[in-house]
């Protein structure tokens, strides 16, 4: 059983050897090198530009190398920066290499044509050489880009739709960008900052770089549901560039409580019940679900409704409910009011009725029936006494 084991093991590392040694970096490579990722540039005259640089050491000791730039043309200004200072040396350590950048001023009258100046790093016995090419070019015209990360929004029309725009500037200088967004009639617009409530009209950025805006799109409160389009244009100088955007709006009720033909009063009586016709309406743009109504009324009133709820009930219709109200017995007689609400998902519309309360009939036969055994009376007793 040991032999088998240590077979088993044997032929486990000799399938792992090539793995492991393929996974070794190779060392062929020895020396000093200069690099860079750009060995040949195009720059404008009149602007200053930066080469990044790499001094690598492969295999070799700790030295101190000696900088320089040879072929700089009359007028030109080469620097050789390391840690954002100019240096004139470096040393990389074995293995490793020293991050450095030659920064080129060069002057606006400058002809166009080709140069090449050569970098050096020079040593005790060992040296490197970096040419980098160097072409002049007019300046190139602006050039501008606009997109959103959400170019389409859904909501109500009590919605902010707010959309973020990152506009960049892929030309060679500075820009200032101006924008406007075209919406539909009535809505309302306005760009500020991505991060802020400042309004905007234009934003300046720098060559090569992008920045972000926010622009706020609100439709008018009345919008019915539909699919509406808006185009942000972006300028600056002959520069343009546009993106188009869109706002989903779906619709949704607006209730409205009055009673039959617009009325907003009634008559009660104390202690009894009246019925109330109560006209509920749909003026919005989706329709309205599960509408419950509701009553508040004097203490000690009684407000119920017949049918309690509305199941459905689609735009431009009306729907008559009978609110069912019973003053307290001990009311006066007199005015009163009494609110009517209808709510459906968060919508909600109410009305203020004046109900005007008299007392019971009962009581007014019944004082009718006192005056006139009152008035009887009276008569008998003029006729009795009267002949005397």
């Amino acid at each position: 059983m040991r032999a088998l084991d240590a077979a088993r093991l044997a032929f486990a590392l000799m399938l792992l050897g090539p793995t492991a040694y393929a996974a070794e970096p190779a060392h062929d490579i020895k020396g000093l090198y200069l690099m860079t990722d750009y060995p040949a540039v195009t720059v404008r005259p009149g602007t200053t530009t930066n080469v990044s640089l790499r001094l690598q050491d492969y295999g070799l000791a700790p030295e101190r190398y000696q900088l320089s730039v040879a072929g700089v043309p009359s007028g030109w200004t080469a620097t050789l920066l390391g840690g954002g200072q100019p240096v004139g040396a470096a040393m990389p350590a074995p293995d490793g290499n020293v991050a450095l950048q030659l920064r080129l001023d060069i002057p606006a009258g400058s002809d166009l044509s080709a140069h090449t100046l050569t970098v050096k790093a020079e040593g005790q016995g060992t040296s490197a050489e970096l040419p980098i090419a160097v072409s002049l070019a007019k300046e190139l015209p602006a050039k501008l880009s606009v997109k959103s990360s959400l170019p389409s929004l859904r909501g109500s029309p009590k919605s902010n739709f707010d959309y973020t725009l990152s506009i960049k500037n892929d030309s060679g200088r500075n820009l200032v960008a101006s924008f406007a967004a075209d919406a539909p009639a009535n809505f309302e617009t306005s760009f500020t900052e991505a991060y802020g409530t400042q309004e905007l009209s234009s934003i300046p950025i720098d060559a090569g770089q992008s920045k972000d805006i926010k622009l706020k799109v609100r439709p008018p409160s009345a919008t019915g549901a539909g699919h509406f389009p808006v185009k942000v244009t972006v300028k600056a100088g002959d520069a343009s560039a546009s993106t188009e955007l869109a706002l989903d709006v779906v619709g949704e009720p607006q209730l409205q409580v009055s009673g039959r033909d617009g009325l907003l009063s009634a008559r009660a009586v104390a202690g009894k019940q009246s019925s109330i016709p109560i006209v509920v309406s749909n003026s919005g743009t989706a329709p309205a679900e599960n509408i419950t109504l509701a009553g508040t009324a004097p203490n000690g009133w009684k407000v119920t409704f017949e049918p309690a709820t509305i199941d459905h009930l689609v735009p431009g219709k009306d729907s008559e409910v009978q609110a069912l109200l019973t003053p307290s017995d001990k009311s006066l007689a007199g005015d009163y009011q009494a609110n009517i609400r209808a709510t459906s998902k968060g919508e909600t519309a109410s009305s203020q009725f004046r109900i005007t309360v008299g007392t019971s009939t009962v009581w007014g036969v019944a004082g009718a029936g006192v005056i006139g055994v009152a008035l009887l009376l009276m008569l008998g007793a003029v006729a009795r006494f009267g002949r005397r």
